[in-house]
């Protein structure tokens, strides 16, 4: 469904993605981890089009979207929904309108329509009943899931979270965890993920793959990352301070082979 064929960005000197190749499949959960600033989010930009790379091609569905105009982009848009980091709720609107944002924007659906389905959506991720509030009235774990509502209202193939467990109490957490798996599994969707939260990564994922130096350096299903000889990726995961990740950017890690330019 998506392929990244040796994908480049630089913001002015700083190279962040480094001719990334990277497929995802149709239908699975991926989970991309790698430390702060690495360029997972920057990844997601690129997939969804918000960001054009320096070089390289973002496939989706067999159409490259860096060569689409912008009446092309947006439609091909409509198959993604994405939840932010914070959320990203407009605080002067309601909740019925945050939902249904897209619908009224880029649907012609009419109002008693587009409102029927913010309820579908509202009831899909436990928040039925609360199209009147405001996000000022809405607890964090609360805003998260209108911002996922928002996010499959539009029916989408493929959603993208980002961090999607930042900043919420472990029981939260897990409970939006065990939503991404429901959502999942009930609308059949590809759904992709960044995160530092490895106890989400776990759950959640089909596959994980790390990103480092601006490339993909490890994929594998959950139990091959929690195993892995990388130590690269075991420091990660395990959360040491010191190691191989924090050496200086380009010198070489002792035994760690470098991953294939081909895709992976």
């Amino acid at each position: 469904m998506i392929e990244l064929i040796n994908l480049s960005k630089s913001f002015e000197d700083h190279l962040v993605l480094d001719n990334l190749n990277f497929n995802i499949i149709e239908g699975e959960t991926v989970v991309i981890i790698g430390r702060s600033g690495c360029g997972k989010s920057v990844m997601l930009k690129h997939i969804i089009g918000i960001l054009k790379p320096d070089s390289g091609q973002v496939m989706i569905d067999g159409h490259d979207i860096t060569k689409l105009s912008p009446n092309e982009l947006n439609h091909m848009r409509m198959k993604f929904g994405m939840l932010f980091q914070g959320g990203a709720l407009f605080d002067s609107l309601d909740v019925r309108e945050n939902v249904g944002f897209a619908l009224y924007e880029h649907t012609s659906l009419s109002s008693s329509q587009i409102e029927k389905r913010v309820a579908e959506c509202l009831e899909l991720v436990g928040l039925a009943g609360v199209e009147n509030l405001k996000p000022s009235e809405l607890s964090g774990g609360m805003r998260k899931r209108v911002a996922l509502a928002r996010a499959i209202a539009v029916n989408p193939k493929i959603i993208m979270y980002d961090e999607p467990t930042t900043g919420l109490d472990p029981i939260m957490a897990d409970a939006i965890n065990d939503l991404i798996i429901r959502l999942h599994d009930r609308l059949k969707v590809t759904s992709i993920a960044v995160t530092h939260d490895m106890k989400s990564a776990y759950k959640i994922a089909s596959r994980i793959a790390m990103l480092y130096e601006g490339k993909i350096i490890a994929v594998g299903k959950p139990d091959e990352i929690k195993t892995t000889d990388n130590p690269l990726v075991k420091q990660f995961i395990t959360g040491a301070a010191s190691g191989p990740i924090t050496n200086h950017k380009n010198q070489v890690t002792p035994g760690l082979k470098k991953a294939s330019s081909k895709a992976i």
